[in-house]
């Protein structure tokens, strides 16, 4: 669906993007992660026609940006940071607005504007004042202007910046039902929700790809070790003492008192070792309870600093 060659930009003395390259199949949701200055929002800027590259070539839905920008235009909503509206129009003055400027037909346009509304939530706010409405609800307005067109693919940089917590969980559900039968490319500094949002990330730090991978996979390539989170009931010293002699076990840290005689520990383990059999047979022999006993995976937010470390 699009296609990043060996993609550059040049700003004078400064190189934005270094050599770019990656690819979006039809129907995934990928996240674009990357510091400030990255070369993030010079990539979605390019991708969406609004800047050209100084070399490399992309293409959406094999139309060149450069070549064939009308027919990209078509194919993409693009969701800006700061969203493009006209606060003194009304919410349905507004949508049939682009509707029209982005060439929907007089005769579907009533059913478009319709479902777009309904699909974003806007129907209780149709003949208000844009620049009346909430924060939240500008949002969907600019989501709505995004959709109004039916695009199959959608670049949204930091749809949910500025929200409050009820507002960000509003817009996060609206963006996992579109991907159900749209192509996504997200960039947002907000990690969990691209963990949430993405099944696949893409990082880019200082004008080049480090990174790109499920964050399943990401995790399982940096992680040197696995890391166990067990709740004992049990003398505190002891239990450290024993969970600190069984094979394959590195460090036991004590994050949490739950009761008395209760405590959480997290423990590193060899990635080579399956201590589970012997957690629970020290437990056992020693008349503690085992009241949990799970996995720890790398969050999103440590594989990214751990790749941007790296890099650095």
């Amino acid at each position: 669906m699009i296609e990043v060659e060996n993609l550059t930009k040049v700003f004078g003395s400064i190189w934005a993007l270094r050599g770019v390259s990656f690819k979006i199949e039809k129907g995934e949701s990928v996240g674009f992660l990357g510091p400030n200055g990255s070369g993030k929002t010079t990539t979605l800027r390019i991708l969406t026609c609004f800047l050209p590259p100084t070399s490399g070539r992309v293409t959406v839905d094999g139309h060149d940006v450069i070549q064939d920008s009308m027919e990209v235009r078509r194919r993409i909503g693009y969701f800006p940071e700061k969203v493009p509206l006209y606060p003194w129009m009304k919410v349905l003055t507004f949508l049939n607005f682009v509707a029209e400027v982005k060439g929907v037909g007089r005769t579907e346009r009533k059913r478009k504007l319709f479902e777009t509304m309904e699909s974003c939530g806007l129907a209780g706010v149709a003949h208000r004042t844009i620049g009346n409405l909430s924060k939240g609800y500008r949002q969907r307005v600019g989501l709505a202007q995004v959709l109004i067109n039916d695009p199959p693919i959608l670049v949204l940089d930091e749809p949910t910046v500025g929200l409050d917590p009820e507002q960000i969980s509003e817009i996060r559900k609206l963006i996992k039902n579109l991907s159900k039968e749209r192509t996504i490319f997200l960039s947002s500094h907000i990690l969990p929700e691209v963990s949430m949002l993405c099944n696949r990330i893409i990082i880019i730090h200082q004008g080049k790809i480090i990174a790109e991978d499920t964050q399943e996979n990401l995790a399982a390539r940096l992680q040197t070790a696995s890391r166990l989170l067990i709740k004992i009931e049990g003398p505190r010293e002891e239990v450290r003492k024993r969970l600190e002699m069984i094979p394959g076990v590195s460090k036991v840290e004590e994050k949490e008192r739950v009761a008395e005689k209760i405590f959480v520990y997290l423990l590193g383990v060899r990635k080579d070792v399956d201590v589970a059999r012997e957690i629970s047979s020290v437990v056992f022999n020693n008349r503690w309870s085992l009241l949990e006993m799970r996995q720890l995976e790398m969050s999103l937010e440590e594989i990214f600093l751990n790749l941007i470390t790296q890099e650095n």
